[in-house]
């Protein structure tokens, strides 16, 4: 969720948005240290900073896909709808009239972007904020998680046939439904854009060649010998 250079939260924030206990957010931390994925830096502009994106590879991702069932797949839309439509309908309910949302930038971002690891952080980032304006910590900590799950799949040409264009139109009709505060309006754009996401990883997964699994040879019987 994070680019190269950008300083994590505090850690007692971290540790709140993840739900868990802060000495079990600097173990975490100290194993990315370990493997270059952060740095802790020490003085006035210290903090701990991302200096190295780890993403899977697109053959991680085809594996990953062929292990996880469409089963797996409809309970994750359900949960994802559930979440995501609720962050909107919030959303919608609690901003200001009138005030101005960083929605619009944050989807025109998402249209530009190229790259399955661009198009995921921007695409993630673009929800992550309509969490954010529900004003809800566990809908936020929710929808990270859901988000961080979906998106490399989701931006991925051999794991799903998303359309950036396709999911900024659906950007917009959602911007303008949580700015002009119709909750309800809010979230069944949300809901159908989540089950949506997951039906593109469903029809690339339907898709998937099948694996050939070798045969074993034939074992010998008495009449054989």
């Amino acid at each position: 969720m994070l680019r190269v250079g950008e300083r994590l939260p505090p850690e007692a924030e971290l540790a709140n948005q993840f739900g868990i206990a802060v000495a079990t957010l600097r173990k975490a931390l100290a194993q990315l240290r370990a493997q270059g994925v952060v740095e802790t830096r020490r003085g006035r502009n210290g903090g701990t900073f991302v200096v190295q994106a780890p993403f899977p590879s697109t053959d991680t991702l085809v594996s990953a896909l062929r292990r996880i069932s469409v089963v797996q797949l409809r309970d994750f839309a359900d949960e994802h709808g559930a979440i995501s439509g609720m962050a909107a309908r919030l959303a919608a309910e609690r901003i200001p009239p009138g005030k101005h949302t960083r929605l619009a930038e944050l989807a025109f971002r998402a249209r530009e972007s190229r790259g399955v690891q661009e198009l995921s952080l921007t695409d993630n980032r673009f929800h992550v904020e309509i969490a954010v304006l529900s004003q809800s910590q566990r809908i936020l900590t929710a929808e990270q998680r859901l988000q961080t799950e979906i998106g490399p799949l989701l931006w991925c040409s051999e794991t799903s046939n998303a359309s950036a264009q396709e999911a900024f139109n659906e950007h917009l009709a959602l911007i303008m439904a949580i700015e002009q505060q119709h909750p309800s309006e809010a979230q069944r754009l949300a809901e159908e854009h989540a089950m949506r996401n997951v039906r593109c990883i469903i029809d690339a997964k339907l898709e998937l060649p099948q694996q050939v699994t070798p045969r074993e040879p034939a074992q010998e019987t008495g009449s054989d010998r």
